[in-house]
């Protein structure tokens, strides 16, 4: 028998019986890079051999082969995510490839897992009880893994592109209207945190930006804020990270309501931090518990709904604020560009297609005025 070249296998009987198989895959790092394997029979070798062949040719690598879904996992969360990603983000992946991915894909080796196996998993979550949007998020985060492993070359194919999932229709949203909003801001006049809820009606700030404003963010001779952190509860403690993308940190000019709350807010502030003394923290953040340190959203969201009871307002979320501030901008004849940028989408397409049905009766009372233009 000649020599095999590279990308070539051959088999072989062993004197104890066994069948073995030899495929080359050429050199690496200045060696001869071979690979063995074994069975009990000429035809399981063979189709082993045929299996690490054409992986090689695909360009695959060879380890793969042996390489379970969990391991796959761990090691896209590890090298990938970790590095890359908010603590976070890092954190939701974890736990989603813990709790609905390892414990049914978790044993199967990458190289054969199945669009069927992935369809599989998908309708016993949704069958289990899973919310459609839970379920989609979790196909989400395998199929951004099993993207990663294809450009490793682990596999030849993102099967977690070939299913079907469910969908997730968008819930209505409901913001406060114009007298609502009015209403509200009067239910919170005095309030210890005024100026917190009139940032979110009036600029449309998430609570995480809200909670990570310091005072070097505010600039009251600009009447502006900048958004350059956001507060989040890591492993218990809090910690100041960068916004989730480059849109989201932007500079936004403030009304002379929120200027003036704001006012009210720091010398309140100051008030604590004279009454606590040596156990006030200085953390430098705006809103703070009574002694300076980071305020928790629960505290803020607990707040929030007694106002809207005491008011007499019907129950929102908290970041409902936001659409509120955003439905008021573009009845107010805001360009969408603005309000993108206030807001701090990624694109525009994200505000025009979460707003649509506010920018449509803004059009309507457009083409209203243009009527009467024409009309005389």
């Amino acid at each position: 028998m000649g020599k095999r070249g590279s990308g070539e296998g051959s088999i072989y009987k062993r004197s104890d019986g066994r069948w073995a198989g030899v495929v080359d895959l050429g050199w690496l790092d200045g060696k001869r890079n071979r690979k063995a394997m074994y069975a009990k029979t000429r035809k399981e070798v063979q189709e082993k051999l045929n299996t690490a062949l054409t992986s090689h040719r695909k360009g695959l690598s060879f380890q793969s082969d042996k390489l379970t879904v969990r391991e796959s996992l761990s090691d896209w969360l590890r090298e990938s995510v970790k590095p890359a990603l908010r603590p976070r983000t890092y954190q939701s992946y974890a736990e989603i490839v813990r709790l609905h991915l390892e414990p049914s894909l978790g044993r199967i080796r990458l190289s054969r897992l199945t669009p069927r196996d992935v369809q599989k998993l998908i309708n016993a979550k949704l069958n289990g009880g899973l919310s459609p949007r839970r379920v989609q998020y979790s196909h989400a985060v395998l199929r951004r893994a099993l993207g990663q492993a294809e450009k490793w070359g682990f596999i030849a194919r993102n099967v977690a592109k070939l299913v079907d999932i469910p969908k997730v229709e968008q819930p209505e949203i409901s913001p406060f209207d114009p007298s609502e909003a009015r209403l509200f801001v009067k239910a919170i006049a005095g309030e210890r945190l005024e100026a917190l809820y009139l940032l979110a009606i009036a600029t449309g700030l998430r609570q995480a930006e809200i909670l990570g404003l310091s005072w070097e963010d505010i600039d009251f001779g600009k009447s502006q804020c900048a958004v350059r952190k956001t507060l989040q509860r890591i492993d218990g403690e809090f910690r100041l990270v960068e916004p989730k993308t480059t849109r989201s940190r932007r500079i936004i000019a403030l009304p002379d309501i929120v200027i003036s709350s704001l006012r009210e807010h720091k010398g309140r502030q100051v008030g604590e931090m004279l009454v606590v003394g040596d156990k006030w923290e200085n953390s430098g953040l705006v809103f703070t518990d009574l002694y300076g340190r980071p305020l928790s959203d629960r505290v803020v969201r607990d707040r929030f709904y007694r106002i809207l009871e005491s008011a007499g307002l019907r129950r929102q979320r908290f970041h409902d604020l936001r659409h509120a501030c955003a439905s008021l901008m573009i009845s107010q004849g805001v360009p969408s560009r603005e309000v993108m940028e206030t807001l701090g989408h990624s694109t525009i397409a994200m505000t025009l297609n979460r707003y649509a049905y506010i920018f449509q009766e803004a059009q309507r009372e457009t083409a209203i005025k243009m009527g009467k233009v024409l009309a005389g």
